[in-house]
């Protein structure tokens, strides 16, 4: 195949990857409106009016048709995600394909944020069965379509030949764990978040997806153990990987780059947070704000940096997007 078609099936590859991805969220939404079928279903009124939990009786068809309902639906969208996730891997493989000579697919913003909706997807599927994270499938799938369209509509960019900066092998090492570690700390925050909100639900009825999600103290721990995985890699893409690029790159270990500096104050939050945890008991509600404002801090070095910062010397990031106010070919109308 010659380059232009390897492009050409790059950007055909991530437009079907969006829309299955959509169809995930579709049976998402059907699997959630059958849940509240069913939680209906099984609650009566009571004497003074209000509803009450219905008495367990001889089994009923219309509740388990619900039930069914659930469970097929929640396993095809598990199932059009994955199928999404080949889509997203094969559109990153074409994309390094259809560059000369052939590079890894991480070269600009529109290549990194491909890269790592991937990677948060992925994360998604192989966690799901460990840590029974199906419930949190429609935030994730409503995540990566969102910062998909984003990646298309405004981050776009022709595929090129990497800056002299990035041609270096450092480049697979550093860019592999940060964005790995960046999956495994997206995954980690939106369970921080489920944990702030159903705290804040308080004794709320466990009705329609809150019935799905684990406990406060079972979010808390499936939090931690995804935090704690991820620092490690975090560490290395930073504190080790990252210097030594640079070094490379630049002649300096460390240049106070806004990128390097907020990616230091990820590090320092994420160090914060598991520390406190672990030594000073410091769980709950108080933990997970740590954890989120961790997440916030590394999304905004992931993307607002490139946007709030004209003296980054990472700019080769968005330097090449030309075009960015215009989006993929396919976009366009007529």
């Amino acid at each position: 195949m010659t380059d232009a078609a390897w492009g050409t099936l790059s950007n055909q590859a991530v437009a079907a990857a969006a829309v299955v991805y959509f169809l995930a969220l579709l049976a998402h939404v059907v699997e959630w409106s059958s849940l509240r079928q069913t939680d209906r279903a099984m609650v009566v009124v009571g004497p003074g009016g209000g509803e009450v939990p219905a008495r367990p009786t001889a089994p009923r068809p219309d509740v388990e048709r619900q039930q069914d309902r659930v469970a097929v639906f929640g396993r095809l969208a598990l199932l059009l995600t994955g199928l999404a996730a080949a889509v997203h891997l094969l559109a990153l493989v074409a994309r390094g394909m259809s560059a000369d000579p052939n590079r890894v697919p991480w070269g600009n913003m529109y290549e990194f944020t491909l890269a790592g909706t991937f990677v948060v997807a992925a994360f998604y599927l192989v966690m799901s069965r460990r840590y029974a994270l199906d419930w949190l499938g429609p935030v994730v799938v409503t995540f990566v379509l969102a910062l998909l369209m984003v990646a298309v509509v405004w981050l776009y960019d022709a595929t090129g030949p990497l800056p002299e900066a990035l041609n270096s092998y450092w480049l697979v090492i550093h860019v592999v764990s940060a964005i790995t570690a960046t999956g495994a700390f997206t995954l980690g925050g939106m369970t921080s978040i489920a944990y702030l909100l159903k705290r804040r639900r308080g004794d709320a009825p466990e009705t329609g997806i809150w019935a799905r999600v684990p406990s406060l103290e079972k979010l808390d721990l499936i939090s931690y153990r995804i935090h704690a995985f991820g620092f490690p890699i975090w560490t290395f893409a930073v504190l080790i990987t990252g210097p030594i690029w640079a070094h490379q790159a630049w002649s300096s270990y460390w240049n106070w780059d806004p990128k390097e500096v907020w990616a230091f104050i990820t590090w320092v939050v994420y160090a914060a947070y598991l520390h406190a945890r672990t030594t000073a008991g410091w769980r709950g509600r108080n933990a997970a704000i740590l954890a989120v404002v961790g997440t916030l801090t590394l999304w905004f070095n992931f993307i607002g940096i490139n946007y709030f910062s004209s003296s980054s010397q990472h700019s080769y990031a968005s330097a090449q997007a030309t075009v960015r106010n215009e989006p993929a070919p396919w976009v366009h109308s007529g």
